[in-house]
């Protein structure tokens, strides 16, 4: 198999939240697999694809894109392996769980490390990554970040939901991770990649839940190019 998987001014940083959702999904599954790094505006090496971004998903003949569409596929296509959603119940727990990450956690994020990103990507990218998110936010990258130490405060304060599943379980799934666990760490995993901006304090469940993940699969996502936050 082979995902094409974004990244940054250096080939080895690979900081997608969705390609790392998929990564682990595959990691989860036991399937091997290959990426091929790609970037924002590199839109001809996926239009096979029919669409634009990653990651996309070359397994044989079928070409599968984003993130949620790839796990559900290899769940039901690879289901003799263990289950990215601990049966078939919950996948739409998952689902919910999916969504949360998207409309909530990304953009939290992205408000607190927008100008690391910016850094760290190619300079072919960099017009592209500007224009849009600012176009999404309706100001500057800079103004975006700009207040960064007091809201990081308040995003902490808006994990508690998950810290309370944490507190609970050692995995949001339960006592082993799945692909609900992927969908968050991949999130917190883009900012380890991108940027020194510490977004969780030593003593916080979800930094040992974090912790757990990043030596998951002998340490496959601590090995990733990234800050020691």
């Amino acid at each position: 198999m082979q995902v094409y998987d974004l990244a940054g001014a250096e080939a080895e940083r690979r900081f997608s939240p969705y390609c790392w959702r998929t990564k682990l999904a595959l990691m989860h599954k036991g399937l091997p697999f290959e990426t091929i790094p790609w970037r924002f505006t590199d839109k001809e090496a996926i239009a096979f694809s029919g669409q634009g971004r990653v990651p996309v998903l070359v397994d044989g003949e079928h070409v599968v894109f984003d993130s949620w569409t790839i796990a559900t596929y290899l769940e039901d296509t690879y289901a003799n392996r263990a289950s990215l959603f601990c049966g078939t119940g919950g996948r739409g727990i998952t689902r919910f769980v999916n969504s949360w990450a998207d409309s909530v956690l990304v953009g939290a994020i992205l408000r607190l490390i927008a100008t690391d990103i910016l850094a760290h990507i190619s300079e072919k990218d960099r017009r592209y990554f500007r224009e849009t998110r600012e176009k999404r936010f309706g100001m500057t990258l800079e103004a975006l970040t700009a207040d960064r130490d007091t809201n990081v405060l308040a995003f902490r304060k808006a994990l508690e939901p998950l810290r309370g599943i944490l507190q609970a379980q050692p995995y949001v799934s339960g006592e082993s991770p799945a692909y609900a666990d992927y969908v968050v760490f991949g999130c917190f995993q883009w900012a380890r990649c991108t940027s020194p901006f510490r977004l969780l304090l030593k003593d916080d469940p979800v930094w040992a839940w974090r912790d757990r993940l990043l030596s998951a699969f002998d340490g496959f996502a601590s090995k990733a190019l990234g800050y020691p936050v």
